[in-house]
């Protein structure tokens, strides 16, 4: 049996310098895709052809585990995240509010890759996130870091920064990426969000 150690901040950090590691074809959104969204250091980047996201029990913060593929038929907005992660501490905030906005074609769920366990609870109380779903990911079992990364980690999952958010479409398989923080509870992301909800109405 395999053992998964959780990446350090160095393998994230590598990862963020320019990962090599290429789990699917990256696009760049527009052009016929789905709409641009971008911060001033980086952009949505479309993905085709990526594996649908495995059955995999996803511990949540309290009781029970989650699983991705129960959610398939809405638009799933998976962020990783860390507690000692600056820009993590600005994004999930927002969120929060993203996931407590009452829209029902959209899920959000936010993965701590955060080893020692008993510092998230704080720190989402901390921050007072009361509408996230936090999920636990700190073997690596759920993504895998950027270059170097085990090919045994069966995720279409990598962190080639931190904060890193995924958006899966209403069929299970990731859709694109967005490294570093970003406003999406601004228009641009809300026009992101209704074009992969709309692809599961035609």
């Amino acid at each position: 049996m395999t053992s998964h150690r959780r990446p350090s901040r160095r393998t994230v950090v590598a990862g963020m310098m320019g990962a090599t590691v290429s789990l699917a074809l990256p696009a760049r959104a527009g052009a016929g895709g789905p709409p641009p969204f971008a911060t001033v250091r980086h952009q949505f980047t479309e993905v085709r052809g990526a594996r649908p996201v495995p059955v995999l029990p996803i511990p949540r913060l309290g009781k029970g585990t989650l699983d991705l593929t129960s959610l398939r038929g809405k638009v799933v907005f998976v962020n990783f995240w860390a507690t000692w992660c600056p820009a993590c501490r600005t994004e999930l905030p927002i969120l929060d509010r993203l996931a407590g906005n009452g829209r029902a074609d959209l899920a959000v769920v936010a993965i701590t890759t955060d080893r020692d366990r008993s510092l998230v609870a704080p720190f989402v109380k901390k921050l007072n996130l009361r509408h996230l779903t936090i999920g636990f990911d700190p073997g690596g079992l759920v993504a895998r870091a950027g270059a170097g990364a085990s090919d045994s980690v069966d995720t279409p999952f990598a962190l080639y920064g931190m904060p890193i958010s995924f958006l899966l479409g209403v069929t299970g398989q990731v859709e694109g990426y967005l490294t570093g923080e970003a406003d999406w509870l601004s228009e641009e992301a809300g026009r992101l969000f209704d074009y992969y909800a709309s692809a599961g109405r035609g």
